[in-house]
């Protein structure tokens, strides 16, 4: 074979394009925590009340909602680069606007354009680092979501240090780290083709007709409206200055992030996604209450927010992939209109909780918070069959569920094949090859199996490649077997976002044709990724009536089990 072989590059050896637009992603996520510190301050040094200040999440977050619906028309009409570069410009110039205002409603009214920039520079990002990024996307994806976690994590935290300094200090932070931003991207990021098909600027409104798609928007508006609630007044109740807000914030994005990137997953291949956030939209309704009840005691105000970022961070992402699994139109469409509900849900919340709070007082908010999670539960319900079908993957689920389509002529071999599991990465070639040697030694035909994913980040989801891609590098790999006398057919599996459910497909195919054997190779994610509790090759591994194997050119196959694949993921850490 020809095939080009080694071991997978680093996910940090990437393009200077995909560092300028990581670092602007950084930025971008610290946006929502970077302001919480300064809540308190804001209301002393412009004598406003905190339904006044809360309307810089309002204005912020509802003009971002209504800008979702219209920047995938944007992107698709004027490109990728065009958009997060107008994007980033528009955050610079309102994020000092809000720095050198005088007054509250300057303010709110300069974070309105902060959202119009943020919704067009979010709505793009994801999609240029996966198209910008080299060795397939695995290493982009990992990229993306460490600024995700940094952002999050950081945000509270400079925003803190620069407010305890004075409460403009987040805002000129912002503009100047954005303007870096903005300067690698017109250096580095070059310029990307448009869609042959322009997106029509009414699409996501129409999808929301698909019952699916509105029943998980809806349940993502209720969470939202609890999540934003706690964000805008939880600071008053702590009686902080902003730097220990700052601190506290910065451990509650700590764990946001690590819930989102390494337990949502296991606890989604374990139970199911509706299950899951059952009990965590009950959990959050409960830390709600508990800040309501406690709402005079600052401890335990503090200890209750920091703990709902075990279950924020679990709830952003699978919400998201329960959108994307029930929804029925394409993945940026569908994007772009859960992205409406969901921020709409954000702003409308803290200008309520204000109105509530000035009328009673600051517990009625926090109750009413509790409710809406409370509430999103029997939403998440109504709509349970749909995700419960497409996680399952049988015949009449939606379109989302993954899918087996051939390649060429279907396979009519009696003899037992043995088959490979290949991603869209430089490695593909060699893994390919390394399962063709065991066929020819085992005496058995190879099916190459192209999986296809729709990767699904927070609200943002991304196809790294298209149907006819995925199709061509099947052809190639056939193409190249069929060179060197082997027996092989090709198929591709579609996948959205739930990695586990992919690799419950293929063992029930393995299982279906009698497989000898299923084929992988290492992943470029990396380890802790790939043999993780929710990732492919650990619900392959687990649900495979056949020998799974780990291949590469470097070494004899290894059986995985679940007490190798302990051992590889252990290895790495």
């Amino acid at each position: 074979m020809s095939a080009p072989h080694g071991r997978a590059a680093s996910p940090f050896r990437q393009p200077k394009a995909v560092w300028a637009v990581a670092f602007a992603c950084v930025i971008s996520f610290m946006g929502i925590g970077l302001v919480d510190p300064i809540l308190p301050a804001l209301a002393d040094s412009l004598h406003a009340t905190p339904s006044q200040v809360s309307l810089l999440f309002s204005s912020y977050l509802i003009v971002t909602a209504v800008a979702m619906l219209f920047v995938g028309w944007f992107s698709s009409r004027f490109g990728a680069k065009r958009t997060l570069v107008v994007g980033l410009a528009v955050i610079v110039v309102f994020a000092a606007l809000a720095g050198t205002t005088d007054s509250i409603n300057g303010i709110v009214g300069f974070r309105a354009g902060w959202g119009l920039g943020n919704a067009l520079f979010i709505a793009t990002s994801l999609a240029v680092i996966v198209a910008s990024a080299s060795g397939g996307f695995g290493g982009a994806i990992i990229l993306y979501e460490t600024a995700l976690g940094l952002g999050i994590a950081v945000g509270p935290l400079l925003g803190g240090e620069l407010g305890a300094i004075s409460w403009r200090g987040p805002f000129f932070g912002v503009a100047a780290l954005m303007a870096v931003a903005l300067l690698a991207t017109l250096a580095f990021v070059p310029s990307m083709p448009k869609p042959a098909r322009p997106t029509s600027p009414i699409a996501p409104l129409k999808a929301l007709r698909h019952r699916g798609l509105l029943t998980m928007g809806i349940m993502a508006l209720l969470y939202n409206w609890g999540f934003f609630t706690m964000l805008g007044y939880a600071p008053y109740p702590m009686k902080l200055d902003a730097h220990e807000l700052g601190l506290v914030f910065t451990g509650w994005g700590l764990l946001v992030a690590a819930f989102s990137v390494f337990f949502a997953p296991r606890l989604q291949a374990r139970f199911g996604t509706a299950p899951v956030l059952y009990a965590n939209l009950l959990g959050l309704g409960i830390v709600m209450a508990v800040i309501a009840a406690g709402v005079g005691s600052p401890t335990v105000v503090i200890a209750a927010v920091v703990i709902s970022g075990c279950f924020i961070g679990i709830n952003n992402t699978l919400t998201t992939q329960a959108v994307m699994l029930v929804s029925p139109v394409e993945r940026p469409v569908a994007s772009s209109a859960y992205g409406f509900l969901r921020f709409i849900g954000g702003g409308l919340a803290p200008f309520v909780a204000g109105k509530l709070a000035d009328a009673t007082d600051l517990s009625v908010p926090f109750y009413l918070g509790a409710a809406t999670f409370v509430l999103a539960i029997p939403v998440l319900a109504s709509g349970h069959g749909l995700l419960r079908k497409a996680e399952e993957g049988p015949e009449e689920a939606p379109v989302a569920a993954p899918s087996l389509v051939a390649v060429g002529e279907p396979a009519g071999w009696d003899t037992p094949r043995v088959i490979v599991a290949v991603g869209a990465h430089g490695g593909a070639p060699a893994i390919v090859d390394a399962a063709a040697r065991l066929a020819r030694e085992t005496g058995s035909p190879l099916e190459v199996v192209h999986v296809r994913e729709t990767v699904v980040v927070e609200e943002q989801a991304v196809e790294p490649e298209g149907a006819e891609e995925a199709r061509a590098a099947v052809s190639a790999h056939l193409a190249r077997l069929a060179a060197h006398g082997v027996t092989a057919s090709g198929q591709v599996l579609t996948s959205v976002g739930d990695h586990a459910a992919a690799g419950r497909v293929l063992a029930e195919h393995a299982a279906r044709v009698g497989a000898r054997a299923v084929a992988v190779g290492r992943s470029p994610r990396g380890p802790l990724a790939q043999f993780a509790d929710g990732s492919i090759t650990s619900a392959l591994t687990h649900g495979a009536p056949c020998d799974v194997l780990l291949v590469d050119a470097e070494s004899v196959p290894r059986q995985l089990t679940k007490g190798t694949l302990a051992e590889l993921r252990d290895s790495a850490v």
